[in-house]
């Protein structure tokens, strides 16, 4: 190596702390996304022709300037009703078909740029009673649904509760016994790749790719299971027991939600806030949710309904609320993190998955709008996804079936 070589590398490698320093004090970009499977009544949600306010939206009026709502937005070729769920941050195609596979989803993607250096490069959380499609939003590279979960105190514990000496020799030996597993396995796929038929080829190689991921989350677990767990003053919850109290369950996880980006444990997070099969807790309401999205127009069941979703609303202004009350390095939480409210169904009575109920709070943006796109010829969601991915900073001008970036959002 030259002289003038080394003095440009050895410069670079001075100056790298200092930049990292400087790096330190601004705080990072986040995301969180958050699907409701049975949707929003689009009469109740959406504003009217030339407004920008609705009854949902008027229960979060405190906060008009800190989100943009949307209409007009679908998945092009995602159909299938509830199945619909499932690719609610994928985009793929025709769910419900036999042939159907899942593709990479938006946290999993941003996951893998900005993830990593964190204990969790992902969480993956779920508010269900049941198990219905859609209740893990997060999808590997290889297609696969990573499992979310629906304990509040599981999560507390994992985020912040060190285990004993015993524990984590214990929780050792499970990860070291999970690559043992990993490299058996790996060696009996090998010899069947030899002789599997080519129409078993693409099954296999998802396998493959499932194997080499699942390999990297032990890795990382093993590298941090030494490492001390963040304190926080808030004290470990107990399980909600009663399905039905399914708003109550929704803050609690908002809490949680909260403490996981406060203390960097993740940049990245999933929830699935499911009502299917409960009758929720929420004053006028005696009927199970799921029924009375089917309400044939009947004022009755609409009545019941609209008392459930305005309380999934204002609980979304909840988290708003916690997220701009806590602050940090020169901004608030909710400054740095992009919340996507939404789902994959656009009308429940009629199992429409077309002009999705779609709010984008934080992270940033211009907000204060109602962004109104065609409601009959509607613009790809994941173009929302890639001007989101650009202000998380990430190179990409591609994400699933979008065909730009959604205009609108930026000063």
């Amino acid at each position: 190596m030259n002289r003038r070589h080394f003095l440009r590398a050895a410069g670079a490698c001075l100056a790298l702390p200092f930049l990292g320093r400087a790096a330190e004090k601004l705080p990072p970009k986040r995301l969180v996304a958050i699907h409701v499977p049975l949707g929003m009544m689009p009469q109740f949600f959406f504003p009217m022709a030339g407004g920008t306010s609705s009854p949902y939206l008027e229960l979060i009026a405190a906060h008009r300037g800190q989100f943009t709502v949307f209409s007009g937005l679908s998945h092009p070729g995602v159909d299938g009703n509830h199945h619909a769920g499932q690719c609610f941050l994928t985009g793929a195609p025709h769910p419900g078909q036999p042939t159907f596979r899942n593709s990479l989803s938006l946290d999993q993607f941003v996951a893998e740029k900005i993830g990593l250096e964190n204990r969790f490069p992902s969480l993956a959380l779920a508010v269900k009673n049941g198990d219905h499609y859609g209740d893990s939003l997060s999808v590997s590279r290889a297609g696969v649904g990573i499992p979310a979960e629906a304990s509040p105190r599981r999560l507390y514990r994992s985020l912040f509760v060190a285990g004993t000496p015993e524990e984590k020799a214990a929780t050792m030996r499970r990860i070291e016994a999970g690559g043992s597993v990993l490299d058996l396995v790996l060696d009996k796929a090998a010899r069947l790749e030899k002789s599997v038929a080519p129409e078993d080829r693409a099954r296999l190689d998802q396998y493959f790719q499932s194997v080499r991921e699942l390999e990297g989350r032990l890795q990382r677990s093993l590298a941090w299971e030494n490492r001390p767990k963040p304190r926080v003053d808030y004290p470990e919850p107990k399980d909600i027991a009663d399905a039905n109290l399914v708003i109550e369950k929704s803050k609690l996880m908002f809490d949680l939600i909260r403490l996981a980006l406060q203390t960097d444990s993740t940049r990245v997070v999933t929830l699935s806030l499911s009502t299917f099969s409960v009758v929720p807790h929420v004053p006028g309401v005696k009927s199970e949710t799921h029924g009375l999205t089917h309400h044939g127009n009947e004022p009755e069941k609409i009545a019941e309904l609209r008392q459930i979703e305005a309380a999934q609303i204002s609980a979304l202004g909840y988290l708003i609320q916690t997220l701009r009350d806590t602050k940090e390095t020169g901004a608030s939480l909710l400054d740095q993190t992009q919340v996507l409210y939404g789902s994959c169904l656009g009308n429940a009575n009629s199992h429409s998955n077309q002009n999705l109920p779609v709010i984008l709070a934080g992270g940033g943006f211009q907000h204060g709008r109602y962004l109104a796109s065609d409601t009959t010829n509607n613009t790809p969601l994941a173009n929302l996804f890639v001007s989101m991915l650009q202000r998380l900073g990430l190179e990409t001008d591609k994400f699933a079936s979008s065909t730009g970036t959604l205009r609108g959002l930026e000063a």
